[in-house]
């Protein structure tokens, strides 16, 4: 039988009815004093920050979380939802410097941390009482009268006795990260944030001349940024790729990439017909791993000597491509997460000759040299020395900083690491029980994501995220 419906009801009219009667008689309270016998489902909501308001895209989030505390108190079970509140990051550090008028890391610590983070404190709460409303008004039970903060002692001693035991467990260990940085503002950025600033620029990428040792010849690598160039302590090739060496036009003998020959001494042939350059062995990548070439700077060598490790020679990953440049490219693992990862697995010396403010080094000869102006310096100085083949120019998009507009480098920031590789296989087992609708996530997005799983670097701090 189908009921009619009255035309003039008045949804909402009817939904604010339910939430006021479940909060005259305490509804949600009496379904956990009624199963307190039960056996205990633990629910702790993923906390909400406070100081910015709620909007439309909550509203799915809150009937979800909602939803499955809902129907295993309907099972029997005892559910204590605890409500939560996030007081760290960025959205609370911007609201601040908006209402203090302050720009930045610099001008923070000149106003005081202590009275910055007091005024942080206060701000974190102006939506609290939209929050709770906005709970309410689309059914979301949970404690609000006793909720965990995560700027609370309690709470941040839960997250040290957290970090002791995996102390404990041997899981924690000091490294650096890569970051994208700020030199202006001298601090990183989280990826969203970085997704606000990048402009189309034009720039001059470099081909060098990398002297193989032993030999008349050279390695031809490419990189897009010439100021990191003092500080390469390797080559890398693709282990899977074929390389040629070659004797060229220009009267010099190179190693590269055969699929990039006529891209880049294709120019060498003067006529049609003519050749740019004659083939003299044939190689895969691996046979080039571990072949030795000298120092482009010297201050590298003795950077290299100093650690005691061993540097300046090819190393294979197959993240180079044969899309553009020579097939050989530049590594330094201070200033990018696969020359990070590459300085990790050869066990390179870790060579960072800039400072925080963006600043070249005093072991390199441009010291005091912001990043970005070194770049044609350092061209100009290995072409005198007849170690630069070609500086095109190239268009890309580059990050900038949101805030100030100063370019971003990517910059190795020490950070403790938590060693989530140690623990792959007992992440994977623990997924495969789990119950995911639809299953595609479960095996797919979060399951590929846990097979190819990263140590976790927790103490860099990036305004904006949690680490």
């Amino acid at each position: 039988m189908y009921q009619k419906v009255d035309t003039n009801l008045n949804f909402v009219d009817r939904e604010k009815k339910v939430e006021e009667f479940w909060k005259e008689n305490h509804i949600f309270e009496k379904s956990m004093e009624n199963r307190k016998e039960g056996e205990t489902y633990t629910f702790y909501d993923g906390p909400p920050t406070a100081n910015g308001k709620p909007h439309i895209g909550h509203v799915l989030t809150r009937v979800i979380k909602d939803m499955i505390p809902r129907y295993r108190t309907m099972k029997g079970y005892m559910v204590p939802r605890k409500a939560g509140w996030d007081t760290h990051g960025l959205p609370v550090e911007l609201e601040v410097e908006k209402k203090l008028g302050l720009d930045g890391k610099e001008q923070i610590e000149e106003y005081g941390m202590e009275p910055f983070i007091k005024q942080c404190k206060e701000s974190v709460w102006k939506y609290k009482g939209m929050w709770e409303d906005f709970s309410s008004t689309v059914g979301f039970w949970a404690d609000m009268e006793h909720p965990y903060v995560t700027y609370y002692d309690d709470y941040i001693e839960s997250e040290w006795w957290a970090l002791k035991e995996i102390w404990n467990k041997k899981l924690l260990y000091k490294g650096f990260k890569i970051v994208p940085y700020c030199p202006r503002c001298g601090t990183p950025l989280s990826a969203q944030e970085v997704s606000q600033g990048y402009k189309t620029v034009k720039e001059r990428s470099a081909v060098v001349r990398f002297k193989v040792i032993g030999e008349d010849a050279y390695f031809l690598a490419w990189t897009t940024t010439p100021w990191t160039l003092p500080s390469n302590v390797a080559l890398c090739v693709n282990p899977d790729e074929t390389y040629c060496k070659v004797k060229a036009a220009d009267g010099y003998t190179y190693y590269m990439a055969e699929a990039l020959l006529d891209k880049v001494l294709g120019k060498f042939a003067k006529e049609e017909g003519e050749k740019a350059y004659e083939v003299l062995e044939t190689y895969k990548g691996t046979d080039l791993e571990y072949k030795e070439y000298e120092p482009l700077f010297a201050c590298a060598g003795e950077a290299a000597a100093k650690q005691k490790k061993k540097a300046h020679f090819v190393t294979c990953d197959t993240y180079v491509t044969m899309s553009d440049g020579t097939g050989i490219v530049h590594i330094a693992p201070a200033f990018g997460e696969d020359d990070s990862r590459i300085g990790r697995n050869y066990d390179l010396p870790f060579v960072q000759f800039v400072d925080g403010q963006g600043n070249l080094t005093k072991e390199t000869p441009y010291a005091g040299v912001f990043v970005k102006k070194a770049d044609p310096m350092v061209l100009t100085d290995l072409d005198k020395e007849g170690k630069l083949f070609d500086a095109p120019k190239f268009e890309h998009e580059y990050p900038h900083c949101w805030r100030c507009d100063t370019p971003l480098i990517y910059y190795a920031r020490e950070s403790w690491f938590i060693k989530m590789t140690a623990v792959k296989d007992d992440l994977i087992r623990n997924n495969n029980t789990i119950n995911w609708i639809p299953e595609s996530i479960g095996k797919g997005r979060f399951g590929d994501w846990l097979e190819n799983v990263q140590d976790w670097g927790i103490s860099v701090t990036v305004t904006g995220e949690h680490h």
